[in-house]
């Protein structure tokens, strides 16, 4: 059986540097708010270009705490519309609602399953505090036109990166191109370090990054209880925080991530030149080749079809693990029978139609030869 996602050989393919890690932690006997997330948090900072990383429990953490600290300063109220893609996990839109904000879904763009810009104007109302753009599936959204509309109507951008830790885009905004990642393109952005990720905890955890001072400082501030002082506090808080383990299992595998995720570059062009089957939509790459698409991490790689059930079941009786990333969008949930009515006919497609196919860092290439040949006999 290939299975979907093998976290036992991930984690083993970066022994024995995790566990010396763990180690040092436990001997060291200091659990939170230590050295290893001190270290971390800007190690991963100047990873990602972002003045400031605040390390907190996980990726739905993340967007709740810019939220709430954007509430504190006076942004957002309560009532406030957050503008954010139909076609998501349902996280982005539960960061929304826990801080009393209204979603407002914009379909995307089928080609890339990205929030499309062409949408987003029109949604805009008196009400519109923010835009949230997910890097869906790992592949940067960026739309040349995003910071203009946002800049036009006033609006923040939130980014959430819960997928796509290590993309890459170029950008104009400066004089000639410059090379951005994603979490430093936006106001502030939400990170996920779920196992399953790029760039993967033990456990859960996560991080929000910003070069704003001020937000850092309040969002870090309620992260801990709502304190920056002990006993002192000045926000009604959360408790939220990245523990020292899992910062230094991230401190680790932060070292590798750029080539972890140049080899799920190579795996995905690999499917996509050699994946032939009938009725199959691979997915597109927004420059050239996969393997030289820096936009793209490829924490999954989706394809369409419209036998998608009856294809995934065909894989699995060969041997071939798939999973499906969504099967049911957040207007059709059951957690938000309040926007069941709205009509999002690309979100409805997609989600009828995907089916996410094995790729990790630890794929191999006669993996990749079983999982192509099974699916072009399909």
């Amino acid at each position: 059986m290939i299975h979907f996602l093998d976290i036992r050989k991930i984690t083993e393919s970066y022994e024995p540097a995790l566990s010396e890690a763990a180690n040092r932690v436990i001997k060291r006997g200091w659990y939170l708010l230590g050295d290893e997330v001190k270290a971390f948090e800007q190690e991963y900072a100047a990873y990602i270009g972002a003045k400031h990383c605040i390390g907190v429990a996980n990726g739905l953490d993340a967007l709740r705490l810019i939220l709430k600290a954007y509430i504190e300063m006076g942004v957002m109220a309560e009532g406030d519309e957050v503008i954010v893609p139909a076609n998501t996990y349902i996280a982005s839109v539960l960061a929304i609602t826990d801080n009393k904000l209204k979603p407002v879904l914009a379909e995307p763009d089928i080609d890339t399953y990205n929030i499309d810009i062409s949408n987003i104007e029109r949604l805009i109302t008196e009400k519109t505090k923010a835009i949230m753009v997910v890097h869906l599936y790992g592949r940067a959204c960026w739309p040349e036109k995003l910071e203009a509309l946002a800049a036009k109507y006033g609006l923040k951008i939130i980014e959430d990166n819960a997928q796509a830790s290590g993309a890459i885009i170029e950008t104009n905004n400066l004089p000639g191109k410059v090379e951005k990642r994603t979490g430093a393109l936006g106001h502030a952005s939400g990170h996920s370090f779920y196992p399953g990720k790029n760039l993967g905890a033990l456990g859960d955890a996560g991080a929000v990054t910003t070069s704003d001072d001020e937000l850092a400082a309040i969002i870090r501030a309620i992260a801990n209880y709502g304190s920056s002082k002990k006993y002192i506090n000045d926000y009604q808080g959360l408790n939220s925080r990245l523990d020292e383990i899992q910062a230094a299992v991230l401190r680790v595998k932060l070292q590798k991530l750029d080539a972890d995720n140049q080899h799920r570059r190579n795996i995905a062009r690999y499917f996509i030149d050699n994946i032939t089957c009938k009725g199959v939509v691979l997915p597109k790459t927004a420059k050239g080749k996969a393997d030289d698409d820096l936009s793209h991490v490829w924490h999954l790689f989706v394809l369409r079809h419209p036998q998608r059930d009856e294809l995934q079941k065909f894989l699995a009786d060969n041997q071939v693990q798939t999973l499906i990333h969504y099967p049911v969008p957040p207007h059709k949930q059951k957690a938000y029978s309040d926007l069941q009515n709205l009509s999002l006919p690309v979100t409805e497609k997609i989600h009828r139609e995907v089916l996410s196919l094995p790729i990790s860092q630890v794929i191999t290439s006669n993996e990749a030869e079983k999982i192509v040949e099974t699916l072009n006999r399909f």
